[in-house]
């Protein structure tokens, strides 16, 4: 029988080695989501480009209908009309690529561009980067008026720790669940880690 290591020593070993695993899975998730989304962005730079701006909504419809069509034969479903569609929103409504965030994935862009309000999508924007909300927090505080109530409220700390206590802070997220992130880097290679992740 091989003797083990006392229990301190397995339990500080255990949270080290996890610690290297969460730091990693956190490097690759950065990696995968800035280039997703400066990609994205670039995509729809070039959408407009080509399609003269937003004036000739006939001409850009067709031209992503032809982009999809070829695209999507090649890379797969993440570039129907309607994901062309997103990117060239992405880039109308962010025409700055180095105001972008690293700190947000696709998904959470995707969520910004429902905001119609210029402001209210700043604030989200900034407020998700300091407070690191995951999409599924961001998507809360969008949908249950965060920014508007917060404007009208006088109790402006209450508000703000409603939201700590209602949407605890998850640990990490899983990255090979992101239907997002698996359409970016081609689903048949990652179809077995993302039944692993399952």
């Amino acid at each position: 029988m091989t003797d083990l290591p006392d229990y301190d020593v397995l339990t500080d070993t255990y949270g080290s080695v996890r610690s290297t695993i969460l730091a990693a899975q956190s490097s690759v998730s950065r990696a995968v989501n800035s280039a997703m989304v400066f990609a994205y962005w670039d995509i729809g730079r070039q959408v407009v480009g080509a399609s003269g701006g937003e004036g000739r909504a006939g001409y850009g419809e067709g031209l992503l209908k032809y982009l999809s069509k070829r695209l999507t034969a090649e890379f797969g479903k993440g570039f129907d009309v309607s994901n062309m569609r997103h990117m060239r929103q992405f880039y109308v409504m962010f025409p700055k690529r180095d105001a972008l965030r690293l700190e947000l994935s696709w998904t959470h862009y995707r969520l910004l561009m429902r905001v119609e309000n210029e402001k209210a999508r700043a604030f989200y924007l900034d407020e998700c980067v300091k407070a690191n909300w995951s999409t599924r927090q961001l998507e809360r505080q969008i949908t249950t008026f965060f920014y508007e109530r917060l404007l009208v409220s006088r109790d402006k700390k209450g508000v703000k720790e409603e939201i700590e206590r209602t949407e605890p802070k998850s640990e990490y997220e899983k990255i090979l669940k992101d239907p997002y992130v698996l359409e970016f880097l081609g689903r048949g290679a990652l179809a077995p880690l993302a039944k692993q992740a399952d």
